[in-house]
């Protein structure tokens, strides 16, 4: 990928980012801005709509290098299982793995006596299943063999990304800071092959030009 295409993808990450958090950051914690709404104080709307949307960045940035370092330790993965089934089938155990940390350690740590860890499997198979769906749109613009690995970057790193928030727990963050990841990390996700292809042709192009 060509630098200006690294550029436009860590810019546009950033906004989708802060726009996100923007967004769900009123919504899961609505409770706390009901009251700057229902007395319409404009100023105090804005200034938590720009915390928030700074906060996303932070969030984007995460993503973004939780992204990049997939992309190696992907390229790491191939040449040290020499093919894609193999590889595949680690990255399937890695993702079980985590799925099951994230319910069985989250309930251990977290629950009190009479919880139910139902709510527990509810957020991992949301992760999971959103992960599958933007695995099946991955497939749709590759092929089959993009599908695991897309699932793995959507499930396995968008937890390791997670980690901050779950060890406190506390739930207004958990939930603020899911959505702009699983929503940072599928937009990287599907807009890379389309810069690959861009950052292609514009080699093409350079190629082409006769030396003067």
């Amino acid at each position: 990928m060509t630098s200006r295409n690294w550029v436009k993808l860590f810019m546009t990450t950033l906004l989708v980012g802060g726009l996100t958090t923007g967004v769900v950051g009123f919504i899961v914690r609505w409770n706390e801005f009901e009251p700057i709404f229902t007395s319409f104080d404009l100023l105090e709307i804005l200034s938590v709509l720009i915390w928030l949307i700074g906060v996303g960045f932070i969030f984007s940035v995460l993503s973004q290098a939780g992204f990049f370092a997939y992309l190696t330790v992907h390229r790491f993965g191939l040449g040290i299982f020499k093919s894609h089934s193999l590889w595949n089938a680690v990255q399937v155990i890695l993702i079980l793995f985590v799925l099951f940390d994230l319910v069985y350690l989250r309930y251990n740590t977290f629950a009190e006596e009479g919880d139910s860890i139902w709510p527990y499997v509810g957020v991992a198979a949301f992760i999971l299943v959103v992960g599958a769906a933007v695995a099946a749109m991955k497939v749709k613009m590759t092929s089959k063999e993009a599908f695991i690995p897309a699932v793995f970057f959507m499930v396995v790193v968008t937890t390791i990304e997670w980690v901050p928030v779950l060890r406190v727990n506390e739930e207004s963050w958990v939930y603020l800071m899911i959505f702009p990841l699983l929503v940072c990390n599928a937009y990287q996700l599907l807009i890379l092959q389309k810069l690959n292809k861009a950052s292609q042709e514009q080699r093409q192009k350079v190629a082409k030009k006769p030396a003067k």
